[in-house]
């Protein structure tokens, strides 16, 4: 693979984000040229030999943002390799055992033929965004669930898979 890749996500609190991040380093680590963009902030896929894409879950949801992101450019990405992402579990399930998509990924999986899915540990932590965020926190089921190994790892597999192409 020759071209750049775009790694994009959909964060509220910028947990997200900083696994996007983190996705996106070790792709470059990996020869890989690689932009790290928000899924609102996507104009245009057409740059992009590959795409990388990932979404907080909200109430079993991906983030509006990159659920928007899926629908804008759903001829494009049916074109090009496609990996996705969600983080959510705030608990340790995701260390755990394979999770599966949430519906409306997996829905998008299909349609989309993406290559692979993952997901993975959430993060909610004081200052958290939304009602919803600050009533969790409330009841005392936030935390940082994110492990970097795990998401370093299968970055590594999706580098691999680039480099194959």
């Amino acid at each position: 693979m020759t071209g750049t890749v775009l790694v994009t996500y959909g964060s509220t609190n910028g947990s997200t984000a900083q696994i996007a991040g983190s996705i996106a380093e070790v792709l470059r680590k990996d020869g890989l040229m690689v932009e790290v963009v928000p899924a609102r902030s996507v104009d245009s896929v057409a740059p992009y030999e590959a795409v990388v894409a990932g979404a907080g879950l909200y109430a079993g949801r991906w983030q509006k943002d990159a659920r928007r992101f899926l629908r804008r450019h759903r001829r494009a990405l049916a074109e090009r390799p496609l990996w996705l992402f969600s983080s959510g579990p705030l608990d340790a399930s995701a260390s755990e055992r394979d999770i599966p998509p949430v519906p409306g990924v997996k829905r998008a999986m299909v349609a989309l033929d993406a290559r692979d899915h993952v997901t993975l540990g959430g993060c909610l932590e004081e200052g958290a965004k939304g009602w919803v965020a600050r009533m969790i926190l409330r009841n005392g089921k936030g935390g940082d669930f994110r492990d970097f190994a795990a998401i370093e790892t299968w970055a590594a597999r999706v580098a691999d898979e680039m480099r194959h192409m």
